[in-house]
């Protein structure tokens, strides 16, 4: 991935849902201006959600999500129309794509509703109306549409458009702690997991964000990092890290130089950082059989030091001086029951959308289980979180609670 390609996870979702045969892979096809979705007549061609990324103007890059029809049956169907439903979890907004010449019907009700009790905005696309003789009847939440003649596609674009709010603008993952013309140094180990020749995702978005900060990004791996530091002449207004590296870091980054890790920047990214702090102090709690569930938003290729499976198990086993049992799911998988954990520790969530990330941390706060982040946990094992969140004055009221308990 190059450094100007939007991340999925930065992209607006747009889920497409309807019945089979309702033309849901039509409108995709209409609405992107190219044929990247398969179109037929046989009932429950897309048996899985396909996310296609593209720039839908005028939103900007988004990521389109086709799912399988709604109405789908047996014991296969149930399993699709399940995985439909699950994508409701990670859209911004959706579109519900009906017949026109059929209209309406409980299934979609049912659909809306769910929607609705959601608060996932949408819009009704009444598809295929140029078959009919009478335009059908919508309202402020519905438009007719034609995805074989183009009739109002550009409309229905608007419309979502006007729906989709996504994020704080302002947000930014290190932007707003430095200035112009000020030193970053990112301290980079070189990441097995990672396609050979990249960085990995966050670190490679840290480093645009610096960038577009007008400020000065250095790179160095970890054994690289105190000569570097020697050799500046200018004390660096910010160092991140690799979590993995972070004990290391912290002996060779001078006191007086804030540091945190690029996890922990997106905790705070993912609106995720406050109940984070919360939670890692769950691990002063752990007790022999207690479980421990570490949850990755990515599916990465596993090396035999991997850190969510290998690495964090052995530190919190270390740590705890106790034998919690783990469990671990990765990518789309997460639980929905998760009363039996005592603890969740997700990664930093920089492969899954906002939205994704407050369903997941919501979760959690529902069933009464702590969730913390990756990096959040380990610099707390490690004795460095106050340092590692100093430069979030405003969680210092916070810190002091959690120490308090």
């Amino acid at each position: 991935m190059s450094l100007n390609e939007t991340p999925l996870a930065n992209r607006v979702h747009i889920g497409i849902f309807g019945k089979r045969n309702a033309g849901k892979s039509s409108l995709i096809n209409a609405l992107s201006g190219q044929n990247v979705a398969i179109v037929s007549h046989t009932k429950g061609t897309t048996t899985d959600p396909v996310y296609k990324t593209m720039e839908l103007s005028p939103l900007g890059p988004i990521a389109l999500i086709d799912t399988p029809g709604i109405d789908d049956g047996g014991e296969l169907g149930s399993l699709r129309v399940k995985r439909a439903m699950a994508t409701l979890n990670k859209i911004d907004a959706a579109i519900v794509a009906i017949d026109a010449a059929i209209g309406l019907d409980e299934t979609d009700r049912d659909l809306l509703r769910l929607l609705r009790s959601k608060d996932i905005p949408y819009v009704v696309a009444h598809n295929k109306s140029d078959l009919l003789d009478l335009p059908p009847q919508t309202d402020e939440n519905a438009i007719a549409v034609s995805a074989k003649t183009g009739e109002n596609i550009d409309a229905l674009k608007a419309q979502i458009a006007a729906l989709t709010k996504v994020g704080d603008p302002k947000l930014r993952i290190a932007g707003d702690l430095i200035g112009a013309g000020d030193f970053v140094v990112l301290v980079t180990p070189i990441d097995k997991s990672a396609p050979k020749g990249r960085l990995i995702l966050p670190q490679q978005q840290t480093i645009r964000d610096v960038l577009e900060a007008d400020a000065v990004a250095i790179v160095v791996k970890e054994f690289e990092l105190r000569q570097t530091l020697a050799s500046l002449g200018k004390k660096p207004a910010l160092v991140v890290t690799d979590s993995q590296v972070f004990a290391k870091v912290a002996a060779d980054v001078p006191r007086d130089i804030p540091l945190t890790s690029f996890s922990i920047l997106f905790a705070r990214y993912k609106g995720f950082l406050a109940r984070s702090l919360e939670g890692a102090v769950a691990i002063d709690r752990i007790k022999d059989g207690d479980r421990i569930l570490i949850s990755e938003g990515c599916t990465h290729h596993r090396q035999c030091d991997d850190i969510g499976r290998v690495k964090l198990p052995r530190w919190i086993k270390s740590y705890a001086n106790k034998r919690p049992e783990f469990d671990f799911t990765s990518g789309g998988e997460f639980p929905e029951d998760l009363s039996g954990y005592r603890l969740i520790v997700h990664c930093g969530g920089c492969m899954l959308n906002e939205r994704e990330m407050r369903y997941r941390r919501g979760l959690a706060v529902d069933q009464g289980a702590a969730i913390t982040n990756y990096g959040v946990l380990i610099a707390h094992m490690q004795g460095i979180l106050k340092r590692s969140v100093a430069m979030f004055p405003h969680l210092a009221p916070l810190l002091e609670r959690v120490d308090r308990e």
